[in-house]
């Protein structure tokens, strides 16, 4: 809830907490395992694909330096525990930090395009994209940058909205058009696999007030707020527009209080001056973990 406190000890126990809905998960994949379904001759059975939300970026345990992909992610999580009960599945983790939608057919670097891991044999799509068509990292760049002329304000409100519309609002109609391709086409690639749309977390505080720490207007965090709504929202229309083939996993509602500008031990989501192991304004370890839980209840829900 926000506005509640918590002891120094409660990300130890949330994790505790954490790790006991995982593992009660993982009892489930023994009866009902989308993943469990091809070998590592058939191709993956569980593609993880998206940006560095997906990718556990800034955490340790780095799997590839260049995609910035880490142990500590979702779909890592989600392998692991699928590993711990005994399921023989494959998996390929083609995640990269800085995707876009535009990554799903063409390379990033030297990474080759996200849709190459699938086949006909791939049963688990996890997928989170979509904040770098929006420009997520611009935005925050360009939201600090012009708070110093109006700290009580909405100078970036105002900056993406100077000529009569909501430039990011515009790019969210974008995004959300490129995403209902990605999904049509994963659909096509892989016609069995179960797609899991994975939404942002609650990187700004649900009730729009912010905080000295995050160098953004006063103003604007509400604005901010209500753009990662948005992108979640069309992420979940997307989801639902895909039957049953596809659904939506809500991290933001389980994040709700633990967003950056929350104390350091409460916070899921860093802020812009991150603790160690971490990335700016990206889920940490206690992050992931409840991006991880949100996806297990979808996998998996009756």
């Amino acid at each position: 809830m926000i506005g509640s406190t918590s002891s120094p000890g409660s990300q130890s126990r949330t994790r505790r907490a954490a790790t006991g809905v995982l593992a009660a998960s993982a009892v489930v994949l023994t009866l009902s395992a989308p993943i469990a379904a091809a070998t590592s001759t058939d191709g993956p059975a569980y593609v993880a694909r998206g940006d560095s939300y997906a990718s556990g970026a800034g955490l340790a345990g780095v799997k590839d330096k260049e995609c910035d992909r880490t142990t500590g992610s979702y779909p890592s999580l989600i392998s692991r525990f699928a590993s711990m009960v005994g399921l023989n599945h494959t998996f390929d983790d083609v995640t990269c930090s800085g995707a876009t939608t535009n990554n799903y057919w063409n390379p990033k670097g030297s990474k080759a395009p996200q849709a190459d891991a699938l086949t006909p044999r791939t049963r688990l799509v996890t997928l989170t994209i979509g904040g770098n068509d929006v420009g997520f990292s611009s935005v925050l760049a360009t939201c600090a940058r012009v708070a110093a002329t109006d700290r009580e304000g909405t100078p970036c409100k105002q900056y993406f909205t100077a000529d009569g519309k909501d430039v990011l609002a515009d790019r969210v109609v974008t995004m959300e058009g490129r995403v209902h391709d990605v999904l049509a086409d994963i659909r096509r690639r892989s016609p069995h696999a179960k797609v899991i749309v994975v939404g942002y977390p609650a990187l700004f505080p649900d009730n729009g007030v912010g905080c000295a720490e995050v160098p953004f207007a006063k103003g604007d965090f509400a604005y901010l707020r209500d753009t990662t709504k948005q992108a979640n929202a069309a992420l979940l229309r997307q989801a639902a527009a895909e039957g049953a083939h596809a659904s939506y996993a809500d991290t933001y509602t389980a994040t709700v209080g633990h967003d950056m500008c929350r104390p350091r031990e409460d916070r899921w989501v860093e802020s812009l001056t991150p603790a160690a192991n971490t990335a700016a304004a990206h889920p940490n370890e206690s992050g992931q973990f409840a991006m991880a839980i949100a996806t297990l209840r979808q996998i998996y829900k009756p």
